[in-house]
């Protein structure tokens, strides 16, 4: 097991270094997009424009070897345009389904909050059922199949949030931050020019990206361990019964048994990227916050006072013992 493990961290490495060579810095989306492939599950990224989410993701389907398309949702988008239709031939006299962008492994979905709901359900079904129904006719979708979805936390004019219920079907939410200084001066360096063109090889491919996530399975995680994951997860919904009532007030619903099978799939990958067979307490956090910050509703109160999902995050993480 250990030279599996060892040669899937290889192939990761090798995706890392070749995702490098066109983006600067953003270590943390990186290994967060290796753990979203590694546990076959979807992606919602949060930022502000610029700062080369899109460039990422498409930088990071060719490395893969995997098929993209981008959609850029808009307020007129249709559920039809993301998952295909029913288009006539008139020669033959029959109906022959169009498949849509949707059926491709890697799908971003630009500013997902800029389509309505009809849409969003669209894409979050697929995203869920691993298939789409044209017509009659029901396709599955590629494997992997993994959906990244942006959204923009500033401009919330002419948006349709998603609902609470929608946003935990995403493994992770990530939040994009600005580069440092000395990255910025590196973006400058090797991105201000009037033509770019990067020539990258893949470093895997589909039937390998399958391999590699069957041996999550392989990943221990102990009872213990599994116990300390599942306490994590109750604070968010009774923080009382934790010592810590100040948390009470803060948050309005907690996160739900998805956000704990999540959790405990993302500490096994993070324990992967590190080349390790067996999940550590500190894989566990360092994951935490990408996991459940999306699935714990804060309270009014909260918002009012500015108490982030982060500080409540950090407060679990310092308050419950292992």
């Amino acid at each position: 097991m250990q030279t599996t493990i060892t040669a899937a961290f290889a192939v990761l490495e090798k995706v890392r270094e070749t995702v490098h060579k066109v983006i600067v810095g953003q270590n943390h989306l990186i290994d967060r997009l290796l753990i979203a492939l590694l546990c076959d599950g979807h992606v919602l990224l949060e930022g502000v424009p610029g700062i080369a989410k899109t460039l990422t993701v498409k930088t990071f389907a060719t490395t893969l070897g995997l098929t993209f398309k981008r959609i850029q949702f808009t307020p007129d988008l249709l559920p039809g345009d993301l998952t295909g239709t029913m288009i006539y031939l008139p020669q033959e006299k029959r109906f022959e389904p169009r498949k849509g962008p949707i059926f491709a492994q890697m799908v971003l979905a630009d500013e997902v909050n800029r389509s309505p709901a009809k849409v969003q359900s669209a894409l979050l079904e697929a995203m869920q059922e691993r298939q789409v129904t044209i017509g009659d006719t029901t396709f599955p979708l590629p494997k992997p199949f993994l959906v990244l979805a942006t959204q923009n936390p500033i401009d919330q004019e002419g948006t349709y949030p998603l609902p609470e219920a929608q946003i935990d079907r995403f493994l992770m939410k990530v939040h994009v931050s600005y580069p440092s200084k000395e990255e910025e001066l590196q973006i400058l360096q090797r991105m201000a020019k009037t033509h770019l063109t990067f020539e990258l090889e893949p470093q895997t491919n589909a039937q390998e990206i399958q391999q590699m996530q069957h041996l999550i399975n392989q990943v221990e995680l102990t009872e213990r361990l599994q116990r300390y994951i599942v306490n994590l997860v109750d604070a968010t919904r009774h923080p009382s019964e934790y010592g810590l009532k100040e948390l009470q007030p803060y948050i309005a619903y907690g996160a739900s048994p998805r956000g704990t099978i999540a959790l405990a799939l993302c500490a096994k990958a993070h324990a992967l990227l590190r080349n390790d067979t067996v999940v550590l307490p500190e894989d566990v956090k360092a994951v935490a916050f990408d996991v459940l910050n999306h699935r714990i509703i804060r309270s009014y109160e909260a918002q009012a006072e500015g108490i982030s999902e982060h500080t409540i995050i950090n407060t679990l993480l310092d308050k419950i013992p292992y």
